[in-house]
């Protein structure tokens, strides 16, 4: 008999119906359940709230936020890294119709320039400095001129404490003017709809300036929940959040999945810090910790790791760029995390598309994205023709419900783009899918290298390299090279006090890969260029090599 070959294409189950309400009608349903449960932990404020008080403190801001003129369907700012400001920001704008703009702590001047005026920001909520970053500082310097469309400022203050502004306004001082029983609050919730923007999120990209995913609240508040579902959350769940609010991990994978399921969210610090992490989730008793793969390498790495009573955690999420096997393995046997999950997801999808659930069985969590989430299809498509291919072959990953935006703010071209006619999110990532529907990503259209003609994948060779005990972390990517087209060229981070030089890893590779796929380059770095929310930017170790080797881009071969 002969076996018919399945095509890649998975819908996810129906069994739970989609969340229909808005943020703010839903919180309330939570708050008033449990209203002394606690919601909030943000331990390096020394803060923390229950849900009712969460709820009144956002609702106090929400009145606040109406007394400065702004309507519904305005776009207010947060440009700042974790803390309590940050979430009732988060629900505030939500219960009274604001557009919420994420603006990434790392934007310089020309940048924030860009995103303030792209989406016509009105209000910016912002921290007043951190580190070497004077945000503050960076403001004045553009004036009113270059930002036409913003009428306030608000600089996150400590309780009253620091030096006044002139022009701007204190948190504390704006907040103190709210009502939270203003009587328009339940009026305008009650005139907002699911499908409403509520927040506007910019993607980083590899060249130009990055675009304005427009997410709605059935968006969000969705993905929020079933990706709690998959983590099996509950009340009784406290999960340490150290990823970046400002992106869709820290606000809809850490803030919407704990308030989905009335769990405790718990902030360690304002900006990723390793000893912070592991000591918060001793002190705080988390039972789950989110984070991209460079954050657990250097939590495992830690020399004062072992200090740490680490047995209360069960589950959390690995997400943002490949998970390395090896250090997914690392996760569960070391810091008892044997309901991790791995999710995949992209801005422009809220974000996540496939995640994988805590009793799906090691060796495909450690080797897929996991399946298709709830209300959601995905397939592997032909880049050129978007038609389903078999399951096993390699395409692009596409997804399509009620995740997807609805558009790049104010670009109509580029949503065209982006989503085909048939309302397909083309992901630009490369995957296959097996015939259980588990997707297993292998790289980016872009970053896929040809050399000689043979197509290579760099997550491959990642991989494999990633089992020398000598190597902490590894990046390959593909050069310019007049004979072959493009040579392999891998960047890897030893492990501290651990030797390994070229020859090494040559050898390693001899006999056990295609002599294609050794790197033809090897560097040893002491860490890669990556964005706030731990992504490696591969172009900008591309452009690192080119400039060294004085290569050109050259495909002629």
């Amino acid at each position: 008999m002969l076996s018919q070959t399945r095509v890649a294409h998975a819908r996810g189950a129906t069994g739970t119906p989609l969340i229909e309400e808005t943020i703010p009608t839903f919180f309330a349903a939570m708050a008033q359940r449990q209203a002394e449960h606690p919601a909030l932990v943000s331990r390096h404020q020394d803060r923390r709230y229950s849900y009712a008080g969460l709820r009144q403190a956002s609702l106090q801001l929400a009145s606040a936020l109406l007394g400065l003129g702004l309507q519904k369907g305005d776009r207010v700012g947060i440009w700042s890294h974790n803390n309590a400001e940050w979430v009732l920001m988060q629900l505030a704008t939500a219960q009274v119709g604001l557009v919420l703009v994420n603006i990434n702590p790392a934007y310089r001047t020309a940048e924030v320039e860009y995103a303030l005026n792209k989406v016509a920001c009105k209000t910016l909520v912002t921290m007043a400095r951190f580190k070497t970053s004077d945000y503050l500082g960076m403001l004045r310097e553009l004036g009113p001129a270059k930002l036409p469309h913003l009428r306030h400022t608000v600089w996150i203050d400590e309780a009253g404490r620091g030096d006044e502004q002139p022009g701007m306004l204190r948190f504390s001082e704006l907040l103190a003017r709210g009502n939270p029983e203003d009587p328009r609050l339940p009026a305008i919730a009650a005139s907002l709809a699911a499908t409403d923007a509520i927040n506007i999120q910019f993607t980083s990209g590899t060249t130009g300036f990055p675009k304005g995913a427009t997410l709605t609240h059935r968006n969000i508040l969705n993905n929020g929940f079933f990706i709690g579902e998959a983590m099996k959350l509950t009340p009784a769940d406290r999960l340490c959040i150290p990823v970046p609010l400002y992106h869709c991990f820290g606000m809809v994978l850490g803030n919407l999945a704990c308030l989905t399921h009335g769990s405790t969210i718990v902030y360690p610090n304002d900006a990723f810090d390793p000893l912070a992490v592991l000591e918060t989730v001793q002190a705080e008793r988390c039972t789950g910790l989110h984070g991209v793969p460079t954050m657990f390498i250097a939590e495992l790495d830690h020399p004062r790791f072992r200090e740490f009573d680490l047995s209360t955690l069960r589950t959390g999420i690995m997400a943002g760029s490949p998970c390395p096997i090896e250090v997914m393995k690392r996760v569960v046997s070391e810091m008892h995390m044997g309901e991790v999950t791995i999710a995949y997801g992209m801005t422009e999808t809220s974000p996540v598309s496939c995640q994988s659930s805590t009793d799906t069985p090691l060796e495909r969590r450690v080797s897929t994205v996991g399946q298709v989430q709830p209300h959601l299809e995905v397939k592997i498509a032909d880049p050129e023709t978007g038609a389903a291919l078999a399951t096993g072959a390699t395409g692009e990953l596409c997804t399509r419900g009620y995740s997807v935006m609805l558009g790049y703010w104010d670009d109509a071209e580029k949503t065209r783009e982006a989503i085909d006619a048939e309302g397909w999110m083309h992901t630009g990532d490369l995957a296959t899918m097996d015939d259980e529907g588990y997707v297993n990503i292998v790289g980016r259209i872009k970053d896929m290298v040809i050399r000689g003609g043979e197509n290579i994948y760099p997550r491959e060779i990642e991989e494999f390299l990633y089992r020398m005990p000598q190597v902490q972390d590894v990046q390959v990517v593909g050069v310019p090279d007049r004979k072959y087209g493009e040579e392999l060229c891998a960047w890897i981070v030893r492990r501290p006090g651990q030797a390994l030089s070229e020859e090494q890893v040559r050898a390693f590779c001899s006999g056990q890969i295609a002599h294609y796929k050794v790197p033809r380059y090897i560097r040893f770095v002491d860490a890669f260029p990556m964005t706030v929310t731990g992504k490696i930017q591969k172009f900008r170790i591309r452009e690192a090599m080119k400039e060294e080797l004085g290569l050109q881009e050259d495909r002629t071969a």
